[in-house]
């Protein structure tokens, strides 16, 4: 019986290894990938969200092939969310808990002859219109403040006046009538002054 053959290896050659070009053409991916703002990071390295049965050969080859960036090394892990309760309709049943979907992300490392550099932040945001949008959200929260039990139970505007008067019927200086006997049959109301006649009593 012959001794299998030995095949000494040489040195490995540092960034040595090449994808091939692929013969499937795809022109519409169905896969989103998110590339995350990572500040404190090394610009040669970069972040990006991606779907759970992607592996570390598809993002290779999908920066490669679709941007030109040769990565030497990609290290990804899945971060699992937290667990969270059901909602049920009904109060006394009880709610089932359960872990929403995880999410899975990817460093990349590009050469360093490449790097990207984010740009900086901006700081005036006319071109989005951001005051109408602050403005928009003021008012729906105090909206939704109004219509709250809390916002039921504030004063309302308006109300110095009829404080004023409550004021001044202590005092005796007005006297008050129920409102309805100020109104006729056309619908017109008489303008004597009455309390009753002003705040609809």
């Amino acid at each position: 019986m012959r001794p299998p053959k030995v095949r000494v290896l040489g040195p490995l050659k540092p960034n040595g290894f090449r994808l091939p070009g692929g013969q499937k053409k795809v022109y519409l991916p169905n896969f989103t990938l998110t590339f995350l703002r990572t500040p404190f990071a090394p610009p040669n390295y970069a972040t990006f969200v991606t779907p759970l049965n992607l592996n570390k050969l598809d993002i290779k080859d999908y920066l490669y092939h679709l941007y030109g960036i040769e990565v030497l090394s990609v290290r990804s892990y899945v971060q699992q969310a937290r667990v969270q309760r059901g909602k049920s309709r009904d109060r006394l049943a009880s709610s089932s808990f359960f872990r929403p979907r995880a999410t899975k992300r990817m460093t990349v490392e590009m050469p360093a002859s490449a790097p990207f550099v984010w740009p900086e932040a901006p700081t005036d945001f006319s071109p989005w219109d951001q005051e109408a949008q602050k403005k928009a959200e003021e008012a729906q929260d105090k909206e939704q403040d109004a219509r709250s039990p809390r916002g039921i139970s504030m004063p309302k505007p308006g109300g110095e006046e009829l404080r004023k008067q409550a004021e001044e019927l202590l005092a005796g200086k007005r006297t008050w009538r129920p409102g309805w006997t100020d109104w006729d049959v056309t619908g017109r109301g008489d303008e004597r002054g009455d309390v009753g006649a002003q705040v609809g009593m």
